[in-house]
This record gives structure tokens, sequence and C-alpha cells, in this order.
């Protein structure tokens, strides 16, 4: 499998804060309790101090929960490492349509292979994926884009009619066997009907967003022993009680911290992820099957239009605390109260978060993680590879954006005499213009400027026409529209990368299960932050 890897600041909309967290860590520092690298880890998991009977009341709850998806032998035995001392490798995502994104699959991978890494170390450690079927925005996860012959294909589940339902509870319904025969005709060759069936199992009117992503995770990640954990089950909310009860008992001077520090990270020149005002809270809540953002102002909070007392709201808390979730500043903390994580593979919005949740890991955890960025891909089918060598082009030319690509495209597409007689003849202005800057210089040098803006507006114009020549000669077959529209829905789709958009399903058709793990050697801890431009089959 050939690749080549890529820092995260030769990718498009890398973010200041992550460019600096992944290549210039001493900016960030004061905002991050360790260091972005598996020896950080490595340290931190040597002094973690996990209480014994949670780690066995939360495995019981995830053994009971894997059971169901489907988890093999293999997440059995490292339930019980889990039970028995292991540490917890940890990374997430949203219940996504078919698994999501593709990088919700390189964040299992991330997290399966830093934990083999780990373990081969001497530090027992084993793969936990947290499924946000708490989040509400059901819009985000409804869709995903599917590749398949150069074309994009938006595959959308009606909205649903309860919209306040949490993500992971709301049923596909019948709609869902209409998207399967839409995509069957593109899952052919060996594994295409193996595939559709794993496919039509997981994915039925009755399943959730919630049960079928668990269910087709368990399934291709069963040889991996991947762990998965629903943050849904009342059971977990009863264990994590103390730190909801705690983000309430101590609003005032956690929301003050919070404030402080997103004046902090301005100053340093970053932008705060996540909005936090002087009525936030950390706590929102089911009321009448409704989601209520708690708010917090003169000593009370409000919800659902009612107002509440601290105590009155504490104590409901401790009674009915599956009524209640973090938000995205506080859930890292639940998942690290239920988990003895050391570290956390997160894509770049959640390290942001990180930086701000920082002052609560302080306050109510003692303790926080080792944060890696998780290792991410764009994959290069061989149509593609043949496509960026007839013109000369490299995968980041295609993030440059259309107009950029199509003119580097229409330059190359030249016939071989053309392109030569171009490039004589440019070489031949170049002497004359050399010749010309030497003989004036020697006469006059004041006017040695105008012929340098002279010669540049003479090479612009002769490389301009050799982009025209290109362009006529395509228009009557319009190859180089479609190759360009073939690497852009491939590489760059909707002006976003690859990862981001695409499903991993049709990917992961033609990698096969030998493929994938070749995915995952690839997702070493001691490379993080990279990216890999990878050629697939």
């Amino acid at each position: 499998m050939d690749c080549r890897a890529l820092l995260p600041s030769s990718l498009p909309h890398t973010s200041k804060l992550i460019h600096d967290y992944t290549e210039n860590f001493s900016r960030l520092q004061n905002f991050y309790e360790h260091k972005p690298e598996l020896h950080a880890a490595e340290a931190h998991a040597r002094q973690l101090n996990f209480p014994a009977d949670r780690r066995r009341e939360v495995a019981a709850i995830l053994r009971g929960d894997n059971l169901v998806f489907g988890g093999g032998p293999e997440t059995e035995n490292n339930l019980r490492r889990l039970e028995n001392g292991a540490v917890a490798i940890v990374s997430g995502q949203q219940v996504g349509l078919f698994g999501g994104p593709a990088y919700a699959f390189y964040k299992a991978l991330t997290a399966i292979e830093s934990a083999r890494e780990l373990s081969l170390s001497g530090i027992e450690a084993v793969p936990i994926f947290w499924m946000a079927t708490e989040d509400h925005d059901i819009d985000e996860i409804r869709h995903t884009t599917w590749f398949h012959e150069g074309k994009l294909h938006k595959l959308v589940l009606p909205p649903p009619s309860e919209e306040s339902r949490p993500a992971g509870r709301v049923p596909l319904g019948a709609e869902i066997e209409g998207l399967l025969r839409e995509i069957e005709d593109s899952l052919t060759g060996p594994g295409g009907s193996e595939l559709l069936e794993i496919l039509r199992s997981c994915y039925t009117p009755r399943e959730t967003y919630g049960s079928s992503f668990a269910k087709l995770f368990a399934k291709l990640f069963s040889p991996h022993g991947l762990i998965l954990l629903d943050p849904l089950n009342p059971k977990l909310h009863a264990i994590a009680a103390p730190i909801l009860r705690q983000a309430l008992e101590q609003r005032d001077e956690l929301n003050e911290a919070l404030l402080q520090r997103d004046r902090e990270l301005e100053k340093a020149g970053y932008t705060p992820q996540v909005k936090v005002t002087s009525k936030s809270t950390l706590l929102v809540a089911m009321e009448d099957g409704k989601r209520e953002v708690i708010s917090a102002a003169n000593g009370k909070f409000s919800f659902g239009g009612k107002s509440n007392a601290r105590a009155d709201l504490i104590k409901r808390v401790s009674a009915e605390p599956e009524s209640f979730s973090p938000n995205a500043l506080l859930r890292p903390l639940m998942q690290d109260y239920l988990l003895p994580t050391v570290v956390y593979y997160g894509g770049p919005a959640e390290i942001a978060y990180f930086a701000q949740s920082q002052v609560l890991y302080k306050s109510l955890l003692g303790r926080m993680p080792v944060l890696l960025p998780r290792a991410d891909y764009t994959l290069v089918d061989p149509k593609a590879v043949r496509i960026l060598e007839k013109y000369k082009l490299k995968v980041e030319d295609a993030w440059l954006g259309s107009q950029t690509l199509r003119k580097k495209m229409y330059s190359t597409n030249v016939p071989v005499e053309l392109a030569r007689s171009f490039d004589g003849n440019l070489g031949q202005i170049e002497e004359s213009i050399a010749r010309l800057h030497k003989s004036i210089g020697e006469v006059d040098p004041t006017i040695q400027g105008t012929i340098e803006r002279a010669g540049k507006r003479i090479r612009y114009q002769v490389e301009k026409m050799r982009a025209k020549t290109g362009a006529a000669l395509d228009r009557h077959e319009k190859i180089v529209e479609q190759h360009a529209d073939f690497l852009e829905n491939l590489l760059y789709p909707h002006k976003g990368l690859q990862s981001r958009d695409l499903s991993f399903l049709p990917f992961l058709l033609r990698l096969g299960s030998g493929g994938l793990g070749e995915l995952q050697k690839l997702a070493c801890a001691k490379k993080t932050g990279q990216h890999y431009i990878v050629s697939i089959p």
C-alpha cells in the first residue's frame, strides 16, 4: 500500500490551534496537561489510580451492551482486561447513518492500534469507542455521501417526527430499506454481497441510529476487540451522577474559570470552540420529552420555562441522573469519570474543546488524559492515480479549488510538440530579456526595473496562451472537465477533506479486511497528527 504523510499545516482549513498543537505545542502548553505524544501516555498510565469498584461496575454494563451489539470473543477478552486493570484508549463520534463520515472509522482504528502499541510496551490497554448517542442534532447524522463511479450520491433519511429525542433513540423508519436498495448496485465484487448482508442486518426500520451504528461497528471491528459505549444507558448516568452534581454545586466558580480561560485563549490568538456566557451551565435536561438547556441567573437555574433552586436541582440530579446530560465541555469529564482513560483521540474541534475543559478537569476530576489527533487518510483509487499522473498533479492540487485545479490541468493538456514549442519560445524570450537587462544596465541602470516588469508580463502572457491552447484542444471531448470532476468528487468533495464528507464503506469494499489492517498499522501513536495519502486497489 503506497502512501505518504502530510502534516496538518499542509491540509485545507487547518485552524491555528490545531497547527500549533501538532507542530508548535509550546504555544499551547498552558491549556493542556500533557504533551501530545505516546511517552506522555505511558507516564500517565503508570500514575493512574482508578477506583476498582467503579471499574467493575462500568465493565459489567459494557459487557451487557456489547453482547446486544454483537461483540465477539475479542471484545469479551478486552472487557476482562479492563476489569483486571487495563487502561482505556478512547475515541468517539456521533452515530451517523451507515457509520457516518469516514473519519469515524479512522478514530476507531487509531484507538485500536494505540491500545495494541501500549500493550506491547508493557501497559495493558483496551480500545473504547464512545458513541455520541445523546446528541440531539439529528440533521448532522441522517445523511451520508456515497462515492461510486466518480459520482457523489447523497443518501438521506427524512427528519423524525419527534425531533426532541436523543439521536441514539430515533428509529430509522421504513425509508432505510429504500436507501439499501439504492446502494445495492454499488456493492459489487467479492466482498459486496457480504457487506450488503451486514448492512441489511444492522439497518432495519426498527433499529435506531444508535443501535444500527453499534451493530455495524461491532461486526466490522469484532476481530479487534473494540468496546462500544452507549452513554444513553441509564446505569452509566447513575454511576456518573457525582460529576453531574458537582457541575451544579460548583457552577459559579466553574463558569468564571471558563470565562477566564476564554479570555486567555483569545489573548493568545485562538478562538474558543464553545461559547460560554455569564448564564451558562454545564448540563442539559430532558423535560417533558424535550431537550432543554439549563441557564443560571441570580442563584436560580431555569429550563423548560421553570425556575429551580440549586439545592432542588441537585436533588433531582441525584434522583434521576438519566434525565440530565453533560454539554460539550463536560462530556469528556463524564467519560473519564467512568473510564480509566489515558489517551483520547479526537478531531480538530474536540482538541479545541479540551483547551477550555482543562479548567474543569482541574476542579472536578484532578486528572486529564493525553489528547492525540486521530489518524486521517485520503484514499486514492487507481483511476485517480492515473489522472494525477497524466496531468502531473498531486492530491494537494485538488485542495486548491476548482479554478486552480482546472488551470493546472489545462496547462498540461497540450500536445508534446506544441508544449516543446511553448517551452522553446519561452526559453528564447528569457535569454533575450536577460541580454537586454545586461546591455541596458551598462547604459542606464535606472531602467532595469522596467525591463524586469516587461519580462514578467511576457512570461504571464505566454503561460496564459499555453493554458488557453489546452482549453481549446479540449473543448470537443471535455476530458479535462470530466477528470477534474472525478478528482474533486473523490479528493475534495464539497470543498472538504474526503474523510469528513464521504462514507468509508465503498472504500472498505475495495480495501477488504487486509487493507483495513494496513490502515490500522499507519495509525501509529508515535506519529500523531499525520494525514496519509494512500493508494488503494
